[in-house]
């Protein structure tokens, strides 16, 4: 017996997990069911036409028409209707699952932030740069700058931590690009990463122009100087990064 309830248990798990996928796949099937279902009932619904017509020997109106052959569309009427639920079910659990995750990357974006704030109060800003910089070097060590580069209108070799993407700039335009960046904070409540690029003149990525700023906590770029390759190069971080 309670070999049968663990083994229903599992089902209902694995049901659960996995409702999304599905019911998108009975989304999917029962769109060609439906299609499948009207097709064969347009083609039924024509030859009682045809029979009816020649019994009464003339043409059908169309609201004679609909009277006769109604019914034969109500399988295709059933199985869009349960199709249409499994595609808004789908989408719900997938808008769910999206909130959920997003709740969580913010709480762990705020206690991330609020833990650099304790490291700077406990440690010291010098302790911290420190710390900073050993990361930052780890970084740039374990991946160094590819053979070719974003050039930015600059001439210094750059890397920014969040993506680990090398481009040519310089300590000038990426405080330009920070106070800009403020300042659409100011007048627009919010800005995002792609902003940023745009203004540094390097390429977005696919999920930039979902995470960035608000105005609740203005922009901050932390600097670092390491050596990437033999070359220098000024590596920088955001004091966070907030998802949208």
């Amino acid at each position: 017996m309670n070999a049968l309830v663990d083994n229903i248990n599992k089902v209902e798990r694995l049901i659960r997990n996995n409702s999304s996928s599905i019911l998108t796949a009975l989304g999917v099937s029962g769109t060609i069911s439906t299609a499948y279902l009207t097709g064969k009932a347009s083609y039924q619904a024509r030859d009682v036409i045809k029979e009816e017509e020649a019994k009464l020997e003339h043409k059908l109106t169309q609201k004679e028409a609909v009277k006769i052959v109604w019914k034969l569309y109500i399988p295709a009427t059933i199985s869009g209707g349960v199709t249409i639920a499994c595609i808004l079910g789908a989408s719900t659990i997938n808008a769910k699952r999206t909130a959920a995750i997003t709740a969580a990357y913010s709480l762990g974006e705020k206690a991330f932030s609020e833990y650099k704030d304790k490291v700077v109060e406990t440690l010291g800003e010098k302790e911290e740069q420190k710390i900073r910089d050993e990361v930052a070097a780890t970084k740039v060590n374990s991946q160094p700058p590819p053979q070719s580069l974003i050039v930015s209108g600059g001439d210094v070799l750059c890397c920014e931590m969040w993506t680990g993407r090398y481009f040519l700039s310089n300590m000038e335009a990426l405080r330009q690009a920070q106070n800009t960046i403020n300042e659409k904070l100011i007048g627009q409540n919010e800005a995002t990463l792609s902003d940023f690029y745009y203004i540094l003149g390097i390429p977005q990525t696919s999920s930039s122009g979902y995470s960035g700023w608000t105005s609740t906590k203005m922009l901050k770029l932390s600097f670092s100087t390491q050596l990437a390759d033999g070359k220098p190069c000024l590596t920088f971080e955001y004091n966070y990064v907030h998802t949208f």
